[in-house]
């Protein structure tokens, strides 16, 4: 029998519960899931503080944590290419094959709609609070960010000393403008 390997892309900056609750929901319906690690080439940046070693650190820890057997999902880097023309085969190049693409954006839908992939709408949780953005925030002003994350993130960002990293990037870039 063949198995449904699906694949979902997302900058996971960092990694928080709602991509946790996604993943989860997602190999309910699948026998495999990529999980591509988007924007891998970006790191130290306000938007996008940590590398993609360290968001694939998060995202296999916390995994672990919810004891998901690690031969059910493949976690790959992915660079931004910025051609949406070949993004497809871009993806395609890097990945196992896979049959099902799980995407709230607009665009990645498009491109591989076009390519004649089956495109699913992966659930939303709690959008308001389960955001990279909102998590981000609230570390910046320091507020409760802990209770939105897998315990994996917040360990890696204590590892690698994340909330000084983002506090120090975030008073650079103000002082760029």
């Amino acid at each position: 029998m063949q198995k449904t390997r699906a694949i979902l892309i997302g900058r996971m900056q960092p990694v928080h519960n709602g991509h946790m609750q996604v993943i989860n929901k997602i190999l309910e319906e699948v026998d495999e899931l990529i999980i591509g690690i988007g924007s891998a080439q970006i790191s130290h940046e306000a938007k996008d503080p940590f590398t993609a070693g360290e968001r694939i650190v998060m995202i296999t820890q916390a995994l672990a944590e919810m004891e998901v057997d690690p031969s059910r999902y493949y976690i790959i880097p992915m660079q931004d290419i910025n051609f949406n023309a070949i993004w497809v085969s871009h993806v395609k190049m890097l990945t196992p094959p896979f049959s099902i693409v799980y995407t709230g954006n607009p665009l990645v839908k498009q491109l591989f709609s076009e390519e004649g992939f089956e495109v699913r709408q992966p659930p939303l949780y709690d959008r308001l609070h389960l955001s990279g953005t909102e998590v981000r925030r609230r570390i910046l002003e320091d507020d409760d960010w802990q209770e939105l994350v897998p315990k994996a993130t917040a360990d890696v960002l204590a590892e690698i000393d994340g909330v000084e990293r983002m506090k120090n990037l975030s008073i650079k870039e103000i002082s760029e403008l």
